[in-house]
């Protein structure tokens, strides 16, 4: 880690929190009690088994979805306050990289990139071309601008959407799942790069992820979400040396331990195979 957490703290105001949150859908509660900070210049990993309700912290922190309890505030903005137009303008203020990339098959490399520039600024085609072209050679290609989505392969189409959500370099950007479908080599740049870019930027950057080793080599700070709730949290070093048995199974992948492989059983599963049962 080139920076801790502490170094951001001291004299400034989180530019994502949230207060004891509730977050789901409808009547379902996905997890509860969730009280999290993130400051300029960190690296914060929020991490968690498949179906831990990651997803879900992402769509509560760019305001898709809003709290059943609690509160979430962003540049010191309750989003649950928030009209349309002002979610808005705080959505300009952030970068998101999706799980599946999001990007326009009709459009080329270098138009994908180019796409939040053209939308929300005034720069002109100079300046649209220098900065495309300056985040593509950051994530190693900016000689594939040319080519199609079609064209480029799965690693590097999740490049070519990291890019997009860095090129309006924005004051906090979210990654979901970076990681995947990335070889060995592109992993490690891209790790690095997510680093170097909080320190440049001076921006918070929230990796929603399962990836233990390589979020750990970047990461301040660490959340763990499972069964609904906060499991944990502290410096990867903390989580480390934790003895909390959820903890060392996530970390150490083990197939034993509290946390179970089947999706557990709900009241609405239920309600599902009694009326299918009498509906064959």
């Amino acid at each position: 880690m080139s920076q801790s957490t502490a170094n951001h703290v001291p004299n400034s105001t989180p530019l994502i929190r949230f207060d004891d949150v509730a977050l789901g859908y409808g009547d379902f509660t996905v997890l509860e009690h969730i009280d999290i900070t993130a400051y300029r210049g960190q690296v914060i990993a929020m991490m968690g088994g498949s179906g831990s309700g990651k997803t879900t912290l992402l769509r509560g922190a760019t305001g898709q979805i809003l709290p059943q309890a609690g509160k979430i505030t962003v540049f010191d903005t309750d989003l649950a306050q928030c009209s349309h137009r002002e979610l808005e303008q705080l959505r300009k203020r952030m970068g998101v990289l999706f799980q599946q990339g999001a990007l326009f098959t009709d459009l080329n490399v270098f138009e994908n990139v180019a796409f939040p520039l053209r939308e929300h600024s005034q720069l002109s085609q100079a300046e649209i071309t220098r900065k495309v072209l300056e985040k593509l050679d950051a994530v190693g290609l900016r000689a594939a601008a040319h080519l199609q989505i079609s064209e480029i392969s799965g690693g590097m189409a999740r490049r070519v959407a990291l890019a997009r959500a860095i090129v309006l370099e924005p004051e906090l950007i979210f990654y979901d799942e970076p990681f995947a479908g990335l070889d060995p080599i592109s992993l490690g740049i891209t790790a690095q790069l997510i680093r170097d870019l909080s320190d440049e930027l001076d921006c918070a950057s929230i990796i929603i992820t399962h990836d233990v080793p390589e979020s750990f080599k970047i990461a301040d700070y660490v959340y763990i979400v499972g069964q609904g709730k906060m499991i944990t949290a502290g410096t990867p070093a903390q989580l480390e040396q934790a003895e909390d048995d959820f903890v060392q199974q996530f970390l150490q992948g083990l197939p034993d331990g509290p946390i179970a492989f089947n999706y557990p059983v709900t009241p609405a599963f239920e309600a599902w195979l009694e009326h299918i049962s009498k509906h064959p």
